[in-house]
């Protein structure tokens, strides 16, 4: 979740740095429109953009975009046809539009409003107006173009602008404490999730153990009461206790979570779902089908499924149980739309 990570740097720093974001692609590209970074003056970075490869180069600019105080854009064309240093380093095979702003006055000020929202567990919309360097900057809802903290900017009636979409990380909750949960708590937070975790045994719980995440304990209406769990939440049930798991299920089921990840064998899972419906946001045994063997495979394979699910929910902007029901798999994102013309695209818009 480098977004999250880029809002949450500005919003603790005052140190001078560099915003690059994504804003078209064309072809095949590490990243689609609307990945960003945070390129800092003393070479360090946050989040990424690329697998490395256009990093140096942009860094190099970083000094020139501050020193100016304007905005610039930045074509990388990584065809090997047509370009044969890039193509042979990258070998990516597209080509890429970057936009550098300085993150300084109004730019700062939008970026820490979005960051209070995304903590607030609140999706919106970074929208750019204007044309280079005169870019004004604004924050809709997510669901519409209501602004929810605008600049005024002067300018034709008709301008292009750049939107990018800023998600607030969901939370996962997990619930059972037993020594296989470690991989699974240091792999969800590393790809971007809000860690809760959940058990009838408090002494397992610990800051120490379990750092930066929320700790609940008591029987599963409690921890369901003191969580305020929701539609919007992905579980995962792993006590290894069959009456324990069997209660939070029975607590879960009506709430409908986003995704219900059980694990245990196949007859494990028959004895704790006897009685009861099986869902399609219920996810049993937890994980891909890798043929993961061991807590930091089985980690592993829990992680992409929470990837998998996580991207399947975000293009359908959530879903109901029947639209779940016929989604299929999604292994490795989707096809970016033509000349990269995604949510970060380039645009016209009447204001």
């Amino acid at each position: 979740m480098d977004a999250y990570d880029v809002l949450r740097h500005t919003a603790e720093s005052e140190e001078p740095a560099v915003l690059a974001t994504v804003i078209g692609v064309e072809g095949h590209a590490y990243r689609k429109s609307g990945a960003m970074m945070l390129l800092l003056v003393n070479g360090g970075k946050v989040g990424s953009i690329s697998p490395g490869c256009l990093e140096s180069d942009l860094s190099e600019r970083v000094p020139i975009v501050l020193e100016s105080g304007e905005p610039e854009i930045v074509h990388y064309n990584m065809k090997p046809e047509e370009d044969i240093v890039w193509g042979e380093t990258v070998g990516c095979g597209g080509k890429l539009r970057i936009l550098l702003e300085p993150v300084a006055g109004e730019l700062r000020m939008t970026l820490r409003e979005a960051y209070r929202h995304m903590e607030a567990g609140e999706a919106v919309r970074l929208v750019r107006r204007g044309a280079e360097p005169a870019l004004c900057y604004a924050l809709e809802a997510a669901g519409g173009n209501a602004a929810i903290g605008a600049s005024s900017a002067g300018g034709d009636a008709t301008e292009s602008f750049y939107a990018v979409r800023l998600e607030p990380r969901p939370r996962l909750v997990m619930f059972g404490a037993g020594q296989d949960l470690d991989p699974i708590f240091a792999a969800a937070g590393r790809i971007g999730f809000r860690l809760a975790v959940a058990d009838w045994r408090a002494g397992l719980l610990s800051a120490d153990r379990f750092p930066g995440a929320e700790l609940v304990s008591g029987t599963a209406a409690e921890i369901a009461a003191k969580l305020r769990l929701s539609s919007a939440d992905y579980v995962i049930v792993c006590g290894h206790q069959l009456r324990k798991d069997r209660e939070m299920l029975e607590m879960l089921l009506p709430i409908k979570p986003a995704y219900v990840g059980v694990m245990g064998s196949s007859s494990r899972i028959r004895l704790l779902f006897k009685g009861l419906s099986m869902p399609a946001f219920v996810h049993a045994p937890v994980g891909l089908a890798i043929g993961a063997d061991g807590p930091e495979e089985i980690a592993i394979s829990i992680a992409a499924e929470l990837i998998v699910e996580r991207r399947l929910l975000q293009r359908l902007g959530g879903a109901d149980e029947d639209e779940r029901e016929d989604r299929g798999y999604l292994f490795s994102g989707w096809t970016e739309p033509k000349d990269g013309q995604a949510e970060a695209g380039s645009r016209a818009c009447s204001r």
